[in-house]
């Protein structure tokens, strides 16, 4: 893995990648489970909340010179009302909480630990955040018998459990957009995970 770079960037720092970083949520939320038929126009629309944010974390990993690989987070507090409200609806504070956005790696990068280092990087950054007390991500539900659901897939959940996680039963929310195939964009429901950070 000594061949990568890997930059770790706050906020505006990552404007000069916002191209690249649009074009890898495209690719990759295109795939199964997120079956998502987005745009280039939209997708650095909602980069901006990250390049805006006072407490955003953008880490990059560089072949050479091409983004193959990325992962986001945010305080939650600096996120749109639709993220924050589910919280808020659950009894928890946006204040205390550090949102996971995406982890994004190309194919042929997977199964050399970087999902991993992902997790780790975006814990140590909220970590520096003192009033942070509680790391969170949501995921889309899917049926287990979808039509497009890849022969061989295999879903998240366990990675996530050994990262710390816990699928936090009744904090959901829906979100929309346009699958892959279809004609119009329909409400997917997103289930939230939470990691507790311990006292410091």
């Amino acid at each position: 893995m000594s061949e990568y770079k890997f930059l770790r960037l706050n906020g505006s720092q990552a404007r000069d990648y916002v191209n690249q970083l649009a074009n890898l949520r495209l690719t990759i939320f295109n795939d199964f489970p997120y079956l998502y038929e987005g745009n280039l126009d939209y997708e650095k629309k909602y980069l901006e909340t990250y390049l805006k944010a006072e407490h955003s974390f953008i880490f990059l990993v560089l072949d050479n010179d091409k983004v193959i690989g990325a992962t986001t987070g945010i305080w939650a507090k600096e996120e749109e009302d639709s993220l924050k409200k589910p919280f808020k609806n659950f009894g928890i504070s946006a204040d205390e909480v550090f949102y996971f956005g995406e982890s994004l790696l190309l194919n042929e990068y997977r199964g050399q630990g970087i999902g991993k280092i992902f997790f780790e990087e975006r814990e140590k950054f909220c970590k520096q955040l003192p009033f942070i007390k509680m790391m969170s991500f949501c995921a889309v539900v899917r049926d287990s018998h979808h039509p497009l659901k890849p022969q061989g897939y295999k879903p998240l959940d366990e990675f996530w459990k050994a990262m710390g996680f816990h699928k936090k039963e009744g904090l959901t929310t829906q979100y929309e957009w346009q699958d892959r195939g279809e004609s119009a964009p329909t409400n997917k429901q997103m289930q939230y995970w939470i990691k507790t950070l311990d006292p410091r």
